[in-house]
């Protein structure tokens, strides 16, 4: 009876865990309206190949060459063998087919309960402004110094997203076209682009809030994006390689 008991509060435990992505994505999709899908797998746990250690090894050899920070823990599920976002971005289905129907979010993740989270930026979602972690905690410390309001900070292990109010490419080009240098490690994922959220479970580690929603059922409080990109292209310059590698 007690082996019973211990495998049912294990198998609760389990569902439990697995059930934090589905009720986060049904919150983002619902309460928010904010257009969710699943992201692409990362490859099986158990115990690698010879040919996977050694591909395992290669890659990471590659990323220290490049100068990318840490280690890519799982390989991504895509067809791609050198993915530079492994779990983190959508595939099957793809990115068009992001939604916020309540039916949909339940089926996706009842079906693939360890899916990462990605949402569809732009349009009337929000867009986002990301950049290499080291630069971004240099930012926000320089926005909360003149009193800036931010809204949501997703972090990852390599990046930190600012979200902002929804964007246009034209408004972005004019935004950027004044300033004198825009470094490559700054991504804008305005309409088009796509961002895992939290509580995501992606190649490189856990996605997180750095600066978590504020708790109420309205969608969260986002700053246009002028106010933010002046913050961030100072903060990325000043990083080391003067914010010219991407740094996934």
């Amino acid at each position: 009876m007690r082996e019973i008991l211990g495998r049912r509060r294990k198998l609760l435990f389990r569902r439990g865990g697995k059930s934090a992505l589905l009720g986060a994505a049904l919150h983002c999709a619902v309460e928010w309206q904010w257009p969710v899908l699943p992201g692409v797998g990362l490859q099986g746990a158990g115990r690698p190949s010879d040919g996977a250690r050694r591909e395992s090894t290669r890659r990471e050899s590659t990323r220290q060459a490049n100068g990318w920070p840490g280690r890519a823990a799982r390989a991504c599920g895509c067809p791609d063998p050198d993915c530079v976002v492994p779990g983190a971005h959508p595939f099957d289905p793809g990115l068009l087919a992001a939604t916020t129907d309540q039916r949909m979010v339940r089926w996706w993740w009842t079906n693939r309960p360890d899916a990462s989270i990605v949402l569809a930026t732009g349009g009337r979602a929000p867009c986002a402004v990301s950049l290499p972690a080291v630069a971004g905690a240099r930012a926000l410390a320089a926005l909360d110094h003149f009193g800036v309001r931010l809204g949501p900070v997703v972090a990852t292990p390599t990046r930190w997203s600012l979200l902002v109010a929804p964007y246009t490419l034209g408004e972005l080009g004019e935004l950027l076209h004044s300033r004198e240098q825009v470094p490559s490690s700054l991504r804008f994922h305005g309409e088009g682009g796509y961002l895992a959220l939290p509580p995501s479970q992606i190649g490189l580690g856990r996605v997180r809030w750095e600066r978590p929603p504020a708790p109420r059922s309205a969608a969260p409080w986002l700053p246009r994006v002028e106010t933010v990109v002046d913050a961030l292209v100072t903060a990325s310059v000043s990083a080391p390689e003067g914010g010219s590698r991407l740094a996934y």
